[in-house]
């Protein structure tokens, strides 16, 4: 879909992003105010590094702080700025912390969206809801299969089983949004492993490869030779944006009500150490590697097929595995440089990608 068919399309409208100050909400809403959507954003604070703040992303959207957690604060955001469209992002989103407090991501991951699919059923003014999940929430027997969105849900950890347990809330919600004749029309969205420039997070592999080579130490690695999907973020926003304009404005909304894949090919999927070479290799630095395995359960192998998606849609990546590595080590190279140009580096690698 060309630029100028989604700014006909969001030009003016109130787009609600919740986990709008987390690493991919604020990519999203940077691309969203550039295709003209009034974007409010409902999260908790940033936290500290951020791309939310790096690149003053609150200047982009109406900045609202609260806990989706708590659905009088959800409600509230709904009554106040009546959304159209939604993308519902927020939440409790790395697996390692999952089992130290796997309350947070159960009460985040499934209440939470419960809470934002119960106002957005409420809210006259909505139509369309993007729920973002994970390539995580299928049932993981080390087949080696690549999942379609046909097959079993599953979680064996915390952060796995919550967003599993979302699907099965957003899957009771679709059947009740449509029930209920309102017209506001429900998919599920499931990614999968995210690189981009200004990911600052704990426990993610290229943000631990940043903060290694800043502090002059070894990167110690779990499982190496696990096989993952990385995706450039880019490619993923523009997933959430194509499923939810066919929402939004089909005829035939059952072709688009449900879940959907959005991943790489298959031959695109490499391991954590290729990834991490290539990276450093981009770069220009140099940096060691140590192994440290865990005792926690970790899958060797993910990967997603998106033929739903690239059928129906039309979606396709626009960056292979190793064109999303540069672009990303690009970014953090040029940040790393100046810090204040942030928001420059965004604004020019979302008009490159469009």
């Amino acid at each position: 879909m060309k630029p100028h068919e989604l700014i006909k399309w969001l030009q003016g409208r109130t787009v609600l992003v919740t986990g709008h100050t987390g690493f991919k909400g604020a990519w999203l809403v940077c691309m969203l105010n550039n295709l003209g959507a009034k974007v409010v954003g409902l999260s908790l604070p940033p936290e500290t590094p951020s791309l939310f703040e790096a690149a003053q992303i609150q200047t982009l959207c109406t900045h609202v702080i609260g806990d989706i957690r708590e659905f009088s604060q959800v409600e509230a955001v709904f009554t106040q700025h009546q959304p159209e469209i939604i993308f519902h992002l927020a939440a409790q989103a790395l697996v390692r912390p999952s089992y130290s407090n796997p309350l947070e991501s159960f009460s985040t991951n499934i209440l939470g969206t419960a809470h934002v699919l119960e106002a957005g059923r409420k809210c006259k003014a909505t139509k369309a809801i993007v729920c973002v999940t994970t390539d995580k929430v299928y049932e993981n027997i080390g087949q080696g299969q690549a999942f379609t969105e046909s097959n079993n849900l599953g979680g064996k950890d915390p952060y796995s089983a919550s967003k599993a347990a979302a699907e099965i809330v957003a899957s009771c919600y679709m059947q009740t949004l449509n029930g209920l004749g309102n017209g506001v029309r429900l998919a599920t969205a499931r990614g999968g492993n995210v690189i981009g420039g200004g990911d600052f997070a704990q426990d993610r592999i290229l943000p631990d490869c940043m903060r290694a080579i800043q502090a002059n130490k070894a990167l110690v690695l779990r499982n190496p030779e696990a096989v993952r999907p990385w995706q450039h973020v880019l490619d993923l926003c523009y997933g959430y944006l194509l499923l939810a304009h066919a929402l939004d404005t089909t005829h035939t909304p059952h072709t688009y009500i449900g879940a959907w894949n959005f991943g790489p090919s298959e031959t695109e999927c490499v391991s954590v150490k290729k990834l991490l070479l290539q990276f450093i290799e981009y770069l220009g630095v140099n940096l060691k590697l140590e192994i440290l395995p865990t005792s926690l359960p970790e899958h060797a192998f993910l990967n997603l097929n998106s033929a739903k998606a690239r059928n129906n849609l039309l979606w396709q990546p626009k960056f292979n595995t190793q064109e999303a590595i540069q672009y990303t080590a690009d970014w953090y190279r040029a940040y790393e440089m100046d810090k204040n140009k942030a928001h420059n580096l965004m604004q020019e690698q979302i008009k490159n990608y469009f």
